[in-house]
């Protein structure tokens, strides 16, 4: 989001520094990576249109970077029934999907649960990730921006500037602590897939209505696959590892619904979540603070309107 937002400023003709706490290509927060699910498939009309909103964003920086940074391969969505689906959003924003047979979900590597509901967005895919948030970095550069790695800034009032940017994920309360988040380190699992890429995958819990399961392509092993929302809370300033449990139970999901795929881990690793009660990001000006955190573990597919947003409120 600071690289999104540092570009978004550069563009506007602003005087840009950017400063980041730990080297560059980090793994210790929710950015790094190698790959990310894009989608425009979500129940609530507002989201639908903010990912076509940074849809708009990520074909600029592809075509400004030279890049392919999405492979849109299609997304599946599973859900206990059309109501608990994003078909309804869909449909009421004109975005193109189909609702599947148990037998077309086959054909697409998937098996699915019986009475389930298959929802197919075919512009659907992953971002990859790294390569992403260095195009930004890089497009940034290009019109002046400044970095600053390994620089820890504990105040905005440690900054002479006209306005502060705090994109600080999970330590964002060290700008704002009163912000109502919860910080935990969730755990991704690795899986070898061989084949042609498998869509996106993410299925809806029946008990909480939001997506819990969740699988995609990773460029190295071929699938990446994780539980949402299941890790503990957790320090950001703490080294963490993989929940072998939530490993074994991305596994066990990966067995169950892509029968294509080798259902033994091959790696593991962790990512930080800082979430609103809402699941919604905080976007806001305070004084010459402007705030674009948190993100609520569902962030990156939107990393260039909320980059674009935020350098609207630097200048409202």
């Amino acid at each position: 989001m600071g690289c999104a937002a540092a570009w978004a400023l550069a563009a506007r003709g602003a005087e840009v520094t950017l400063y980041e706490q730990f080297e560059l290509d980090h793994a210790r927060g929710s950015s790094h990576g190698r790959s990310r699910i894009v989608r425009y498939a979500y129940p609530d009309p507002y989201w639908v249109a903010f990912a076509r909103e940074a849809r708009h964003g990520w074909a600029e920086l592809e075509a400004e970077s030279g890049e392919m940074l999405l492979e849109l391969h299609g997304l599946v969505e599973l859900a206990p029934s059309q109501e608990l689906s994003s078909g309804p959003a869909l449909e009421a924003a004109g975005v193109s999907f189909a609702y599947l047979t148990a037998e077309q979900a086959r054909g697409r590597g998937l098996a699915v649960a019986d009475g389930w509901t298959v929802l197919h967005e075919p512009t659907g895919g992953i971002v990859h990730a790294d390569r992403a948030r260095r195009a930004l970095l890089a497009a940034a550069e290009r019109r002046g921006a400044r970095v600053e790695a390994g620089s820890r800034i504990d105040s905005p009032d440690d900054l002479d500037a006209d306005a502060v940017v705090v994109t600080a994920g999970s330590w964002v309360r060290r700008f704002a602590p009163d912000l109502p988040v919860r910080v935990t380190r969730e755990t991704v699992a690795y899986f070898r897939h061989a084949g042609p890429p498998l869509p996106s995958l993410v299925e809806v819990s029946p008990e909480t209505r939001g997506h819990q399961m969740y699988a995609l392509r990773d460029p190295l092993h071929g699938l990446k696959a994780g539980v949402h929302h299941a890790g503990a809370e957790a320090d950001p300033g703490e080294p963490g590892e993989p929940d072998p449990a939530l490993v074994a139970r991305a596994a066990a999901w990966v067995r169950e619904r892509l029968p294509a795929v080798d259902p033994e881990p091959v790696a593991a690793e962790t990512c930080l979540y800082t979430t609103t009660p809402d699941e919604r990001f905080v976007l806001e000006r305070r004084g010459r603070v402007v705030i674009g955190s948190a993100c609520s573990g569902h962030g990156f597919k939107f990393a260039p309107a909320v980059g674009r947003r935020l350098a609207q409120l630097v200048f409202a």
